[in-house]
């Protein structure tokens, strides 16, 4: 093979592009943040402040790797530069990179920290030598409030004061226009002024007029945290200081809606209430001075989330049924059952009955309204399952809706899917089913924290459409797993009903069985059968007419209660072992005998429990709840007529 080396001129090796200077990429990166970068920049570790107030500042260092930070103090940014190079640093490069960023935070911190304490000093002075406010102050006589001890400057600014740890640590000041300015240095955050003595409901509002209108309205205290990003830290510092007080936050109802963001970070860390003027770019001043009824926004409602227990029981509230007994009217539901077992032949069976607003279900009755069907697999027999009932049954199919796909439900992307196309249907539905929950799941059926995200998920349709969620899923395979759903326990303990589909067996029917029911008592099993429906105009291939199969009513089977034939079987016995005595004419075995037998298996407490029929577990105890057997005269009667007479008669 012929050498290209030289034609190509040597090995190939990738273009580059020479970095631009350290000093000019850092001044690009301060001009990139939004800052007047300064006209040089030197990179010698030392604090260098610039702008035109001096805020804005940069420290870098050019020992191997240029880099280093900048910001603004006033505008509360930090950045942290370094500078592009022409190749990839060295492990010890990037070591020592880490350690230069660290010193250049602790520098930061150092010089604003000086710079908070050089101005905390002077703004003490300056508040000391300041005189009182006049209530003709453009600002103060435009809010409508009172002074509330702030003070006025020199050249006719307001004046109002930042506190921390009780002492003032910057100044605001407020200019005719209203334009608000921080004492250049001084510390802002977490920093706060209160207005008023403590009382037991305190309120937090973003700035002094607003929180001046709020204290003259109600006379409660009211403290000031000058902006939104404070709301957080001045509500922990209200918390600390009175434990005991309501707290209500007035945010301001701005645009971007950030007063309410930070006030329902406050609330959800320490408690309390928000309110907001319902009129957006509105804060409470506002709201006051437009006219509207303050008081109605600053006291809302007693809470009635504590309820006494006689109002709680004082109406009537019976549970409201889509299908009497089976299907609960706004709750979540989970029907299982191995697959192949008939499960989705059931609750399609239900959801057809609901749509198409059948009286009763196999004489259950039936409220029915819209469903939506999420299917997530099956759609070929899905179809001619709907199609087959709809013929079977001569009923048109208008107020049902079925997915063409399934999705992750349990996911933001899934969830909004899911909503907004529900959302465009012209009348919302009664019943949403998820069939099955295996393809509507992201993660892992048996991890409860995923189990946790999918009934959220379902609980949050059930609160936005005012409906139930039907949830379809798998059993285990081993037969001690058929009566349960696959997966995590927290499955089970969400839901108000559960409902297990048992297939029928050699000829046997079907046995809906429900398992659960929170809120009333376990309907009887109901039992189906599957009759196949020839579906008109449906050919296969083949030219041969298309079947699938419908419900129809099945035969109850006759459960043989085994146990009570081996105790009927341990009483005859009994009766014939201890001479056959009666008692009224009917057979009668005495305490005492009945022990002695019991004491041949149990323990001699045991056998007193069941011999004197204390304990329900005893099989002459569950004859007598059977009502096979009374307790009387010392021993136990039979007094079931048709048992007693056949025990009597075949003795004579």
């Amino acid at each position: 093979m012929a050498d290209l080396t030289n034609i190509l001129g040597g090995p190939w090796k990738p273009t580059t592009i020479k970095a631009l200077p350290p000093e000019q990429q850092l001044l690009d990166a301060i001009a990139n943040a939004g800052l007047a970068p300064p006209d040089h920049v030197v990179l010698d570790g030392v604090i260098h402040r610039f702008g035109h107030k001096k805020t804005s500042w940069y420290i870098a260092y050019n020992d191997g790797i240029p880099a280093g930070r900048f910001g603004d103090w006033k505008q509360d940014i930090d950045c942290i530069f370094r500078a592009e190079l022409d190749r990839e640093l060295t492990i010890a490069e990037n070591m020592a990179l880490t350690r230069r960023m660290a010193d250049a935070k602790i520098a930061r911190d150092q010089e604003k920290k000086k710079k908070q304490e050089v101005a905390s000093n002077t703004v003490q002075t300056i508040w000391d030598q300041a005189g009182l406010a006049s209530i003709e102050h453009d600002y103060i006589a435009r809010k409508g409030i009172q002074v509330h001890g702030a003070r006025i400057t020199g050249d006719g600014r307001l004046m109002v004061p930042l506190y921390s740890d009780g002492e003032i640590a910057s100044l605001q000041y407020i200019d005719r226009d209203g334009e608000k300015r921080y004492h250049q240095g001084g510390k802002t955050g977490g920093c706060y002024w209160s207005l008023g003595e403590p009382t037991s409901t305190i309120y937090l509002a973003e700035g002094f007029a607003t929180a001046a209108t709020i204290h003259e309205a109600t006379g409660a205290m009211v403290y000031v945290s000058y902006s939104a990003s404070n709301l957080v830290p001045v509500t922990e510092l209200i918390r600390a200081k009175h434990d005991a007080a309501s707290i209500i936050i007035v945010a301001d109802n701005d645009a971007s809606g950030v007063g309410r963001s930070y006030a329902e970070q406050a609330v959800a860390k320490y408690g309390g209430t928000i309110v907001y003027p319902p009129i957006v770019g509105m804060d409470a001043n506002d709201f006051a001075q437009a006219g509207h009824d303050l008081m109605a926004l600053l006291q809302p409602p007693k809470s009635e989330w504590l309820i006494p227990a006689s109002q709680y029981c004082s109406k009537a509230a019976p549970i409201s049924w889509i299908v009497k007994g089976h299907i609960q009217d706004r709750a979540l539901i989970m029907v299982h059952g191995p697959s192949g077992g008939g499960k989705t032949f059931v609750v399609l069976d239900w959801c057809l009955h609901i749509a198409t607003q059948k009286d009763s279900w196999f004489g259950n009755k039936v409220h029915g309204g819209p469903v939506v069907y999420l299917a997530g697999e099956g759609h070929h027999g899905l179809r001619s399952r709907i199609a087959a009932w709809a013929q079977h049954h001569a009923t048109k199919i208008d107020d049902m809706w079925i997915s063409s796909s399934g999705c992750d439900l349990n996911t933001p992307e899934g969830f909004n899917r899911v909503r907004e196309n529900i959302r465009q249907l012209s009348i919302p539905p009664r019943l949403i089913v998820v069939d099955t929950l295996h393809r509507f799941l992201a993660g892992d059926e048996n991890s409860a924290q995923d189990a946790k995200t999918m009934l959220d998920a379902c609980n949050a349709l059930m609160a936005e459409f005012d409906c139930t969620v039907l949830l379809v899923h798998h059993t285990g395979v081993s037969d001690e797993a058929q009566h349960r759903a696959r997966g995590s326990s927290a499955w089970r303990g969400a839901l108000d009903i559960e409902i297990s589909i048992v297939p029928g067996k050699k000829d046997k029917p079907i046995e809906i069985v429900q398992r659960k029911s929170k809120d009333a008592e376990l309907a009887p099993t109901v039992y189906v059968e599957l009759q196949s429906q020839a579906i008109d105009g449906w050919l296969d291939e083949d030219g041969e007419p298309v079947t699938s199969a419908v419900l129809q009513i099945g035969q109850q089977i006759e459960k043989i209660d085994h146990a009570s034939s081996a105790n009927k079987k341990l009483f005859e016995n009994m009766w014939h072992e201890s001479g056959r005595e009666l008692f009224c004419g009917n057979p009668y075995v005495s305490n005492a005998f009945a022990r002695s037998v019991f004491e041949q298996k149990h323990s001699d407490s045991t056998a007193k429990k069941y011999s004197l029929g204390i304990e329900d577990k005893g099989p002459l105890a569950n004859l007598r709840d059977k009502g096979l057997l009374v307790k009387d005269s010392g021993g136990w009667v039979c007094t079931d007529p048709a048992w007693s007479a056949a025990l009597t008669l075949a003795i004579i």
